[in-house]
């Protein structure tokens, strides 16, 4: 009992010696399912070490040829990623959960959906960085497809 308690308060005196930082992404991409579609968005998050919180908006076209639908998203995810960024590079991994709204055709469906993925953060000049991500996200309800593959590379700001 000692010993939880000595990690507790450990983990308290570190989350508050620590700042929080925050970043913004905005991004393009592609989600490739059942055909390859623009997908755009944006993220906004903040975090302490290593354990980071974000909200991210992607709204992806329809395709009535492929009979691939529009989707957005807005989903709220956890993040674990390295505390700082190693040659640059800083690789995190996310999961989350949040409402998707996709349409095709006549057909409409509003739910909830799971998504789960990772990436890296790039450092390129000052708070700027890159972006490159992939998510698999697992749609609720009666979508037209219930597994989806996203992948998109963005500008991130640091503060």
């Amino acid at each position: 009992m000692r010993l939880i308690r000595a990690l507790l308060v450990a983990l308290f005196v570190l989350t508050i010696a620590s700042p929080a930082l925050a970043d913004a992404t905005v991004f393009i991409g592609t989600t490739t399912t059942p055909s390859t579609r623009a997908v755009k968005g944006f993220s906004v998050g903040a975090g302490l070490l290593i354990v980071a919180f974000e909200f991210e908006y992607a709204n992806t076209s329809e395709d009535l040829v492929e009979g691939a639908p529009s989707l957005w998203t807005g989903m709220g995810n956890v993040l674990l990623q390295t505390p700082i960024a190693i040659h640059g590079f800083q690789p995190y991994f996310t999961t989350g959960g949040g409402v998707f709204h996709e349409e095709l055709a006549a057909q409409s469906e509003t739910s909830f959906g799971l998504n789960t993925g990772g990436g890296v953060k790039i450092s390129l000049a000052g708070p700027i960085r890159a972006r490159v991500d992939y998510r698999v996200f697992r749609l609720q309800g009666d979508p037209v497809f219930e597994t989806v593959h996203r992948f998109y590379a963005g500008l991130n700001l640091k503060f």
